[in-house]
């Protein structure tokens, strides 16, 4: 078998039989690949949905679990994969048509451990634009991990690439559970073991934008859990880039993760400003960050993160004192 495609399912009903059409309207035979929907202990009816498909399909299993989170769901969607190469999707995505024999191919026919490839944000559930034929695309040179990220901004998520199944489990990585921020934490974890890794520029993934999502609630509880998450992915971050400025690693790479950490504290004292925080628990926060090396913010303008409002922000958010100011000021009735 050549590939297992994971999705890790929770409430997710009303997209998932847009997500698994896709999945089948592919140029790959049944026996080849396999489809495991991890039910992740849905309250909704997707795993019924789920289950009408599994009974349909022969390469269409349905898993469930007691509810853990994303990263438990794919961790035990590993742990069951039988293809050569894993693929993670989440129900509410979508791939395009005819996509994945092309993207296979690719990754076999070079021996390699990772395959990234083109994706798309969309609002449109039926944005299935045809990708350009394989034939008429040209792979890219076949990096080592630590230089493929000197060399590309890439995305936190897990849903742009495919990974050998054999380098995964010499690496023992796994998601990082009950917490979000789970992708941005195992991509460049992987990456960085990975000594064969391409960027194929083929058009293939659909991500959907969910308002309702759990990244994007304004519900207290959850908002404080992004911040949290964040706060834990970039210290997370720092033993990462420790140990490559240890190994003396190309120092494009450390610059690349570097920003991304700095991302991750942008954008978590943002979405302060917004919390229902104390000011205390602000400054625990700031400080430990301090301590750990993720704070000031030097060099997340640039390249990656560039514009006037992003210059503007980091200035005043380099200023301790100053965001306490700011923070106090924009809600003082919470603060």
């Amino acid at each position: 078998m050549k590939l297992s495609i994971i999705i890790p399912l929770y409430n997710s009903g009303h997209f998932l039989g847009k997500c698994i059409d896709s999945l089948l309207r592919q140029n790959l035979k049944p026996e080849g690949y396999e489809i495991l929907v991890i039910n992740d202990g849905s309250t909704d009816n997707s795993l019924e949905v789920a289950l009408k498909f599994e009974k349909e399909y022969s390469n269409i299993n349905v898993f469930t679990k007691t509810n853990g989170g994303v990263g438990s769901a794919r961790n035990m969607g590993m742990s069951l994969a039988k293809g050569e190469y894993i693929y993670f999707i989440d129900p509410d995505d979508y791939l395009t048509k005819n996509v994945l024999q092309s993207i296979l191919n690719e990754a076999i026919n070079n021996s390699l451990d990772i395959l990234t490839f083109l994706s798309k944000q969309t609002t449109d559930p039926n944005f299935f634009s045809e990708s350009p034929q394989a034939k008429n695309i040209q792979s890219t040179k076949i990096y080592n991990g630590v230089d493929y990220i000197a060399n590309n901004r890439y995305q936190n998520e897990v849903w742009w690439y495919i990974i050998k199944r054999s380098f995964i489990e010499e690496t023992k990585i796994r998601f990082i559970e009950d917490r979000w921020m789970e992708d941005a934490i195992i991509t460049p974890q992987l990456f960085l073991k990975a000594n064969r890794i391409a960027k194929f520029p083929i058009d293939a993934h659909r991500h959907l934008i969910v308002k309702d999502s759990a990244m994007k609630s304004k519900e207290p509880t959850h908002y404080l859990r992004v911040i949290d998450d964040n706060r834990n992915a970039a210290i997370i971050f720092e033993s990462i880039i420790e140990d490559l400025e240890k190994n003396n690693s190309n120092p494009n790479c450390i610059k690349r993760l570097r920003t991304r950490q700095q991302s991750f504290v942008f954008f978590m004292m943002v979405r302060m400003m917004k919390s229902t925080l104390t000011i205390d628990r602000v400054k625990l926060v700031m400080n430990e960050l301090s301590t750990t090396g993720a704070y000031p913010m030097d060099s997340f303008v640039g390249k990656d993160y560039k514009g006037v409002t992003y210059t503007i922000l980091t200035k005043l958010f380099n200023n301790k004192n100053l965001f306490y100011v700011l923070f106090r000021l924009f809600n003082p009735l919470l603060k």
